[in-house]
């Protein structure tokens, strides 16, 4: 069992003339606004010995994992970077190895590597708690002096002395604020280090491996579609843990960087061979599937809850709100577990390191070489030409299953004419970026349009369930005639919005 804690503090260096090196040397913290009292509570010996592959991986990502004894958190310990200062600690109890709940939060990085003991840390930890005037904690305050000691990749051992102050659980980020500005007037100043661990690395052996990156700004097409190819599959594997946790957006974000690489692949084709690349585009379209299994599901179940509050009780007849809730967990019943099965799965992780020696080796083209923006601007014009052929066959096209058709290959389209403009921008310019806005609201329209007919075929799924079961099927109706209207209105839009777009696009 693992729960999870936002953990959000800040690190100042102590001591070596730096600044105070006992608490009990600093400002007088019951003057910063809010806090009334900083309550002493003792010193805590910890023990924690850090995890990770023998090349560092989890530290080239800022992630650190490990076993910590002493405190009232003893146990293991994963911290996953989200933002600056900002970090997820997951907790698991305390065993003799890797819990493999946390394994598998880290194994978009470590892959078929072993995690193996890299650091020793043993702190002395000296805690003050500070108050609000009715006793509630706002931060904690700690001094630790800190004795690190290398197991792997290196030797030695270093000490230091650092004071950490972390926001209590739902208090106000500001205090942080305040509590700084008190210890900068007594000479404290920020920590180099972002974590122990990572000064640990960098003071008793070889630093943390990063991955290569382009030395320069991009130049070539070649340059700018491998940034962006790079930063899409850096997305997927930074979003593996998010997706396994189920965290908010998770699933769709990650299914958006499969799409965009799908797209860079097909759009780019003049740089990057699509001999190579087109395995790898249907690698990720299975990937998408999987990952939309339960997505568009719960997509649709929003939409319709959101349509059935909004009706007037008199139109509301039979448990259609319990009707809906079945239907919506008919499939996610073991879906978590299905999910997480394929992210540990084989097929995956090949995936994942294909994408890597993809950016390693990168199968470029001769094109790949333009430094004058001209391949990347072909790309754009080839995609957004496609697009308006598209759109105007489904226009000429009269309302129904056949129209419904061709104004979602549209919508998928204009999903790929903007990502290879967004890719292209940095080059381009205005003309790029205006063409992505046009294309972000060209989506939405025939997104709706979209969201309506699959709207309508659930619509007629629970109506059919509703009459095996005997009940009314007279609200899906009210509610299909509904989408039906959403539909017409996107449909008769789509003329004049995208008229507008041809008239203003540089494209």
């Amino acid at each position: 069992m693992v729960d999870t804690k936002r953990e959000i503090e800040r690190k100042y260096e102590a001591g070596a003339g730096t600044g105070p090196s006992n608490l009990s040397d600093l400002p007088d913290l019951t003057r910063v606004r809010g806090v009334s009292a900083v309550v002493d509570r003792g010193v805590v010996e910890l023990d924690a010995t850090y995890y990770d592959t023998a090349d560092q991986r989890l530290a080239a990502a800022s992630l650190t994992l490990r076993r910590r004894t002493g405190g009232h958190d003893a146990g293991w310990h994963l911290k996953l970077p989200v933002s600056d200062g900002v970090r997820d600690e997951i907790h698991a109890p305390l065993s003799d190895t890797v819990p493999p709940a946390l394994t598998g939060l880290v194994r978009s990085r470590t892959r078929d590597a072993e995690l193996v003991p890299v650091v020793r840390l043993r702190s002395a930890r000296d805690v003050r708690h500070l108050v609000d005037g009715s006793g509630g904690l706002l931060a904690e305050i700690s001094l630790d002096r800190v004795r690190a000691e290398r197991l792997s990749g290196g030797d030695g051992t270093t000490e230091w002395t650092e004071i950490e102050v972390e926001l209590a659980d739902g208090s106000d980020p500001a205090i942080l604020d305040k509590v700084e500005k008190k210890l900068r007037k007594a000479g404290v100043s920020r920590s180099a280090s972002s974590s122990k661990l990572a000064r640990a690395l960098s003071e008793t052996g070889r630093r943390p491996r990063k991955e290569a990156v382009v030395a320069a700004a991009p130049v070539t097409a070649g340059d700018h579609v491998l940034a962006y190819v790079r930063a899409q599959r850096d997305a997927i594997v930074a979003l593996d843990p998010a997706v396994r946790r189920d965290v908010h957006d998770a699933v769709h974000s990650m299914r958006v960087a499969t799409r965009r690489l799908r797209s860079t692949f097909r759009s780019y084709g003049a740089v990057l061979d699509r001999t190579v690349t087109d395995p790898v585009r249907d690698e990720l379209k299975w990937l998408a599937g999987e990952l939309g299994a339960d997505r568009d599901r719960e997509v649709l179940t929003e939409r319709l809850t959101a349509a059935l509050d909004g009706l007037p009780p008199a139109l509301l007849s039979g448990p259609v709100h319990d009707r809906l809730r079945t239907w919506a967990q008919a499939r996610r019943s073991g879906s978590r577990h299905r999910l997480v099965a394929v992210l540990d799965g084989g097929r995956y992780l090949d995936l994942l390191t294909t994408l890597d020696a993809l950016l390693v080796t990168p199968p470029l083209r001769s094109a790949a070489a333009d430094t004058t923006g001209k391949t990347l601007t072909k790309a754009v014009r080839k995609d957004f030409a496609q697009l308006s052929g598209l759109v105007a066959e489904a226009v000429a096209l009269e309302s129904g299953e056949t129209r419904d058709l061709a104004i979602h290959e549209a919508r998928k389209k204009a999903k790929r004419t903007r990502y290879a403009a967004e890719l292209a921008a940095p080059v381009l310019g205005e003309p790029a970026k205006e063409l992505v806005r046009d294309m972000k609201a060209l989506q939405s329209l025939l997104g709706e349009h979209q969201d309506s007919v699959m709207a309508r075929q659930a619509l007629r799924d629970l109506a059919d369930q509703a009459h095996v079961a005997t009940e009314s099927a007279f609200t899906y109706g009210v509610l299909y005639g509904r989408e039906e209207q959403r539909a017409a209105t996107a449909e008769a839009a789509l003329p004049e919005a995208w008229e507008s777009i041809q008239g203003e696009s540089a494209f």
